[in-house]
């Protein structure tokens, strides 16, 4: 569409040698300055692209500087050849300058470079995020998204589904992740909740009688930032069939991200063609000690378990033994590193043994396996002259975590991964049930609307330890893509279900009421899935980082550092929702006196004297505080806190009644005559221009 104006005639992109000998003009922001001795050039950036404009008037350089949004009105010329730019479509032509409009000045030095802005430190990149973004590799992200979720929704409308939007403010349901909850002001004391997921919706919707539904949605959680994972909120394509097997979803869910990876990928990368394979969540522990392998790297671990209870090497006796075979011999400086590598994931130790040019072994625990047993370590290994296996040793579930990072770790090391891959599976088979091993409870390991494999008669019948689901995962490249499940539709199944994981019916009615209910009149078998778009977009521009695909991240504490997010709000928004500002403090375990000048007493809801620095109040320093702070240094603040309190406390409690007003100042010598000694000013010249001076006295803000 065209958009000629007062501004612009055209956009940069559109530029081209045509367009020598008119008169064209230009908007955009200025990125460099040159000055050439008499003439000057500018480099002027739009969205679209960078066009170099000269000016043999410098005049018209009154005034301007970087970053500045201009227009420029000039004759288009070719540029001499020597000066040819190949790097920018422009880069044959130039604009003249007759004319330059500075449409939006610079008040303020600007904080980074905007062309090397990706190596700034992120804190700051956020504080300033509408300047990272003016960066093309980082604008171009965020223009690649929106091209990729184009494709999607015409994929998703190509094979018949319909996008349908569904609400944002919703009821608060125990969905596996902490809610972001809102006070309603004309219910007092009520909630919504900000969806974790449209699940319930989506359900609803197949109950409906919509046969294929799915959106680009909202998600929000209230849980820690990972590398993969943005804090607070993200999006996914969420899709829902009626009258659907896995085996439906499996072949929706590999048709569309095949067709997304095979048009946006990186030129010469090859994607996984369907059908993807399809590996059991045991089969997958087993050979990767991951849920989420990564295909591309080759090393298989195997399980060595009933070999070493046969064995006479004790320290294996009674654990589960996983080895990880590469082949090739590596260095005393290489074994060194793995062992630091392993000790610093929480192992003990890492044995290994060498295949040598005689075919006998060579590690520290060779001479621990009896000869009878070496051809059978070899055969079941399938070890060969110049190979390696590493063992790993513990309880179950740790020795497949363990075995897991080291594979991992010896992938990336020796450089073992496929390059320029992306590569798929689906994970299935999944628990239904876990055992919390601090409650010794059981609850549900994924998603508490799946179907049990087995239906009501595993639910009566099995462990439920031992039920299966039928849930699935699409990973890619170790990353998860995606989660999904066959959803449970019948009311007996879902009551028994949620009864196993301590939901008694009052509970599944009011926390799930609409679906409960709804499940009452004819509910169709459904199914579905929701990839991550955000973990799409960051796969296929190869970032490690997911936040540096998204337009206005928030920072790895939860914060959006460009708007003040979260932030304070006024005494009459609070009263609103029916809160204040004692509400909020009470939540942290404080109380807020009310009275200006009054000494704040820091009260718990402990016994009195006692103090107590709870998680909610470290987290709530570090809002304040804005600052990003690991495990370990919250646990060193509540620390440093809680002895503090305890240090005011012990000062509380001295009787300063009698005790005379006391000042301190540095006593001054002067070194030619040390026998004189002076201080240096007294009290009142020191609070002379101190802003809240009462007398000689200097009030502070309260600290405690």
């Amino acid at each position: 569409m065209e958009m000629k104006n007062i501004y612009r005639d055209k956009t940069i992109d559109l530029m081209s040698e045509a367009d020598v000998g008119t008169n064209v003009r230009l908007a955009g922001w200025v990125e460099n300055i040159r000055d050439h001795g008499g003439v000057s050039f500018i480099d002027l950036r739009d969205m679209y692209g960078v066009m170099q404009v000269v000016m043999r008037d410098t005049s018209l350089l009154d005034g301007i500087t970087k970053e500045q949004a201009i227009s420029v009105e000039g004759l288009v010329e070719h540029r001499d050849e020597e000066t040819y730019n190949p790097k920018i479509p422009t880069g044959t032509i130039e604009l003249e300058a007759h004319s330059v409009d500075i449409l939006g000045r610079v008040y303020s030095q600007v904080p980074f470079e905007i062309m090397t802005s990706k190596e700034v430190r992120e804190d700051v990149r956020l504080k300033y995020r509408y300047l990272d973004l003016r960066n093309t590799k980082v604008k171009d992200n965020i223009l690649f998204r929106s091209k990729v979720i184009r494709h999607i929704r015409h994929k998703m409308e190509d094979m018949g589904f319909v996008e349908i939007q569904t609400p944002i403010l919703c009821a608060s349901s125990p969905e596996g992740a902490r809610d972001y909850i809102v006070p309603s002001r004309r219910f007092k004391g009520k909630f919504y909740a900000l969806p974790q997921a449209p699940q319930q919706y989506k359900q609803l919707l197949m109950v409906s009688g919509f046969d294929k539904y799915f959106q680009i949605a909202p998600c929000f959680r209230d849980e820690d930032a990972r590398a993969d994972r943005s804090p607070g909120e993200f999006y996914q394509l969420d899709f829902e069939m009626s009258f659907a097997t896995q085996e439906d979803v499996f072949r929706v869910g590999e048709e569309v991200l095949t067709d997304v990876f095979q048009n946006f990928a990186p030129e010469g990368y090859t994607v996984t063609q369907a059908p993807y394979p399809i590996i059991s969540y045991k089969e997958a522990m087993l050979k990767y000690g991951s849920d989420k392998p990564d295909l591309r790297n080759p090393l298989i671990i195997i399980d060595l378990s009933e070999f070493f209870q046969r064995c006479t090497f004790k320290p294996f006796h009674g654990l589960t033994v996983r080895a990880i075979k590469i082949n090739e011999r590596l260095t005393k400086g290489q074994h060194e590193k793995l062992l630091k590598y392993a000790q610093g994931i929480g192992m003990g130790g890492l044995g290994y043994l060498e295949v040598l040019d005689d075919g006998s072994y060579k590690g520290p625990i060779d001479k621990f396996i009896p000869e009878d047993m070496k051809d059978e370590l070899r055969e079941k290994a399938e070890l060969a002259v110049g190979d390696t296996i590493f063992f790993i040793a513990d309880k179950e579930n740790q020795a497949a975590l363990y075995a897991g990072q080291l594979r991992t770790e010896l992938g990336n090391r020796l450089d073992l991964l496929e390059k320029n891959a992306f590569r798929f599976c689906y994970i299935n088979d999944f628990p239904m049930y876990e055992l919390d091993p601090e409650t010794e409870k059981i609850g549900f390991t994924h998603n508490p609307f799946s179907m049990p494999q087995g239906g009501l008669d595993a639910l009566l019948n099995k462990n439920p330890l031992d039920i299966l689901a039928y849930q699935y995962d699409i990973v890619c490249n170790g990353v998860e893509l995606s989660s999904g499940a066959v959803r449970n539709h019948d009311m007996q199944i879902m009551e028994k279900a949620f009864e196993i994981a301590g939901y008694s019916k009052d509970v599944l009615e009011k926390k799930f009421g609409a679906l409960y209910t709804a499940f009452q009149y004819g509910a169709p078998p459904h199914a579905g899935m929701a990839p991550g778009v955000d973990r799409m977009i960051m796969l296929l521009r190869n970032e490690e980082n997911i936040r540096e695909v998204i337009a206005f991240p928030m920072n790895g504490n939860g914060q959006d550092l460009m708007c003040g997010a979260p932030g304070d709000v006024t005494e009459e928004q609070l009263r609103d929702v029916h809160l204040t500002p004692d509400d909020i403090a009470e939540a942290y375990g404080m109380k807020i006196t009310k009275k200006a000048g009054e000494v704040a007493e820091e009260e718990t809801k402990e016994t009195p004297g006692a103090v107590q620095i709870t998680d909610e109040v470290i987290e709530y320093v570090g809002i304040l505080g804005k600052l990003e702070l690991s495990e370990e240094e919250k646990e060193k603040s509540k620390k440093d806190l809680t002895e503090m309190l305890d240090y005011v406390g012990k000062l509380n409690e001295l009787d300063t009644s009698n005790v005379e007003p006391m000042s301190h100042t540095f006593a001054i010598s002067n070194v030619m005559r040390e026998d004189v000694v002076t201080n240096g000013d007294d009290r009142a010249n020191m609070l002379k221009n101190a802003p809240q001076s009462n007398g000689d006295a200097y009030i502070v803000p309260e600290t405690f």
